[in-house]
């Protein structure tokens, strides 16, 4: 998609400027215009912002009707413009289409020149990318929107990436990933956090950085639903957020903590590494990376019990023992929030119990019943302005739902989501079909993202609600 949203609606003189703005969809951003006048005359334009928002800055040197025809990729648009002044016989029209500066943070591609990574990184921040990614004999890559972008950089050789890797990493951290070929670790630039993982490939080392804003979002600024505030004033108990890689669960847990953060609590948060960072207000918070402040996952979360905590923050349920520590914790009377990578409520009470032996499985469901609070899962979806937002099903755990955990009928729970509304409940698709009735996402994202798509078309067609 593309079209032009201002442009002028009377004649021009000859050489006055004047500009023509528009929108192109969210796969565009990042992605250069092309401009043919009268048919003819051909070049390249501007870029298209992380926005999806694009402008072009026009002269004409000879008057005339000419006619624009503004392209990206297949798609394209026409614009026609008359141009006023004394006209020469069988003149030709000539446009100064000034192109548009390179977008800030990025370097010019004169041969011999090499960016930091910190102009990598500010690059990738000021257009709206999530991830960075880097290799040995790759081209620098960009993930804006769910998408890959390659950059107008040259494939990385070996000298340029270790010169990388000394920017963040200390010649401990180096030697610990040549031992174990793998790392994670975290850097902070003024504009950005960057979580780090530096790995091996067929090719050589590679990295990936994954950009995390500064300021944290706030619940309100998500958009997300208000019954996660409801949940953060709980005393105890269990709260799950899940969801696959890059489905902003990271996020959504540091608005919660941001929420509790006006409430006089001690939180304690153990993570590998640390994502984003608290600023103490009412609350105080201690974060703890694994590898740099503790040395092994369940040693922190083990020692924090002692450490006097209102709030636990758990970075993933890795496996049994840290599921655990995390139902003690929950028991003894703390609040524990803690992700895993599943897509529904169900999968996850299914991953927890596949935690442990059979002849175990009723008594870690009768530990369940008793402190889970609630299970939020969510994705990203793509919005029809180009961004993305997050879809939810959440699980409250009532008396229903703790029964029906507790006799083992784990699939009547996901029959139970959508008719307790009331509880703060909701289903994926009564999520996705919110977002449509509001004109945030289209039927075909809808239908796409959907778990159920046949009952979200019934739902699109008015058959049910």
């Amino acid at each position: 998609m593309i079209k032009i949203t201002q442009a002028p609606t009377k004649a021009i003189p000859a050489l006055r400027k004047f500009s023509i703005t528009g929108v192109a969809s969210s796969d565009h951003a990042s992605k250069n215009l092309t401009l043919s006048v009268d048919n003819q005359l051909k070049m390249t334009g501007p870029v298209v912002d992380r926005n999806g928002s694009w402008r072009l800055d026009l002269l004409f040197q000879q008057p005339g009707n000419h006619h624009l025809k503004i392209g990206i990729d297949d798609e394209s648009v026409n614009f026609n413009i008359q141009v006023l002044g004394n006209q020469p016989k069988h003149a030709t029209a000539a446009v100064n289409v000034p192109i548009a500066p390179p977008p800030p943070g990025k370097l010019p591609s004169k041969e011999g020149v090499t960016p930091t990574l910190e102009q990598l990184v500010k690059q990738a921040y000021e257009k709206g990318a999530s991830d960075l990614h880097l290799g040995v004999g790759k081209v620098p890559c960009l993930r804006l929107r769910g998408y890959m972008r390659a950059t107008q950089y040259p494939e990385t050789d070996e000298k340029t990436f270790w010169g990388w890797l000394q920017e963040v990493l200390n010649p401990e951290e180096i030697q610990r990933f040549k031992d174990t070929m793998d790392f994670d670790g975290s850097a902070e630039y003024k504009f950005s956090r960057v979580r780090i993982n530096v790995f091996n490939t067929i090719k050589g080392p590679a990295m990936v950085l994954r950009l995390i804003p500064l300021k944290i979002l706030t619940i309100d600024n998500l958009n997300l639903p208000p019954v996660l505030k409801e949940i953060c004033y709980q005393d105890k108990g269990l709260v799950l957020i899940t969801g696959p890689t890059g489905s902003g669960k990271s996020t959504t847990l540091a608005a919660m903590i941001d929420y509790l953060n006006d409430l006089p609590k001690h939180i304690i948060t153990i993570e590998d590494p640390i994502e984003f960072v608290h600023q103490n207000r009412q609350a105080v918070i201690d974060q703890r990376q694994v590898g740099n402040h503790t040395l092994m996952f369940e040693n922190g979360l083990k020692a924090c019990l002692r450490e006097d905590p209102d709030v636990i923050l758990i970075g993933e349920l890795r496996d049994r023992n840290t599921v655990n520590t995390a139902i003690k914790a929950a028991q003894t009377g703390h609040l524990v929030f803690a992700t895993l990578h599943t897509n529904s409520a169900v999968k996850t009470m299914e991953r927890i119990l596949s935690l442990y032996n059979p002849d175990e499985q009723n008594a870690v469901r009768i530990q369940t019943s008793e402190t889970l609070i609630a299970v939020i899962a969510q994705s990203l979806v793509e919005t029809t302005d180009g961004k993305r937002t997050a879809v939810h099903e959440i699980l409250v755990n009532t008396e229903t739902v703790k029964d029906l955990i507790k006799r083992g009928e784990i699939g009547e729970i996901e029959l139970l989501i959508p008719e307790c509304t009331i509880d703060g409940m909701c289903s994926m698709n009564q999520s996705l079909y919110k977002l449509y009735e509001e004109g945030q996402i289209t039927e075909e994202t809808a239908l796409s993202t959907s778990p159920n798509s046949n009952e979200m078309t019934r739902m699109l067609k008015g058959v049910i609600r």
